[in-house]
């Protein structure tokens, strides 16, 4: 029998911006069964890149096997073990010329990483966005992957307490947690429970090793993330 961890985590990360429009196929029950996450599973053009890389650089034949997916997603695991530099010239081998990525270059190897977060805070405009209003703050806040403690829910929402994004002093950094009301997502919650949150929705439930892991990560893209913005602003007084 095929393992169907990898794909149903898949879909649990996805299924949020995929519901929003931001990625993914147009009809969101393509999330709802194994075979059809693994037809979809390509059309996801910021993941599925990374997955099909961590799966050649490890030799793992399926792009959506479990160890892969979580890597992926929250960090750790088998994508931190690859070196930076290799993995970059791979991504961009994968990607081809022509792409919308036109923020990844061999230059951005220093702060890259196997996983969601590097996506998100480097491959993205959005980071060299920051001080241009509220919206890249809250795509960034939005699109990472978060940790949450469930305070309380009713079925449709619940309240978490979750760390934010913040960015002042031309810094990133996160916040003491704060109370947080977020949308019901594919697993049940009850209060006390570890969650990990992506765009405003709960989608997996963590483990105390699961948690470590994305904050680890989290807090290292955070570093990188921080370093290089402090050069550009450096270069702009040259």
């Amino acid at each position: 029998m095929n393992d169907t961890r990898g794909p149903e985590m898949f879909a649990r990360y996805a299924c949020a911006p995929n519901q929003l429009g931001y990625c993914g196929p147009a009809d969101p029950a393509a999330l709802h069964d194994t075979d059809r996450i693994r037809a979809a599973a390509p059309q996801f053009s910021g993941a599925w890149p990374y997955l099909r890389v961590l799966s050649r650089l490890t030799g793992i034949a399926d792009p959506l096997d479990h160890r892969l997916v979580e890597s992926y997603w929250l960090g750790g695991g088998l994508g931190a073990e690859l070196d930076p530099r290799e993995f970059t010239a791979a991504l961009l081998a994968a990607i081809g010329p022509g792409t919308q990525w036109s923020h990844l270059t061999g230059d951005l190897a220093d702060e890259a990483a196997a996983n969601h977060s590097f996506h998100v805070f480097g491959v993205y405009p959005w980071s060299r966005l920051l001080g241009s209003g509220d919206q890249p703050l809250h795509v960034l806040d939005s699109c990472r992957i978060s940790w949450a403690t469930v305070l309380s829910c009713d079925g449709t929402d619940s309240e978490v307490a979750c760390r934010r994004l913040t960015h002042a002093g031309g810094v990133l950094a996160l916040t003491d947690p704060v109370r947080l009301r977020v949308a019901a997502g594919p697993v049940t919650v009850t209060p006390g429970d570890l969650v990990a949150v992506h765009w405003g929705r709960i989608c997996d439930h963590l483990t105390p090793d699961r948690q470590r892991t994305l904050e680890h990560s989290t807090l290292r893209q955070l570093a990188v993330t921080n370093r290089r913005l402090a050069a550009d602003r450096a270069d702009q007084y040259r």
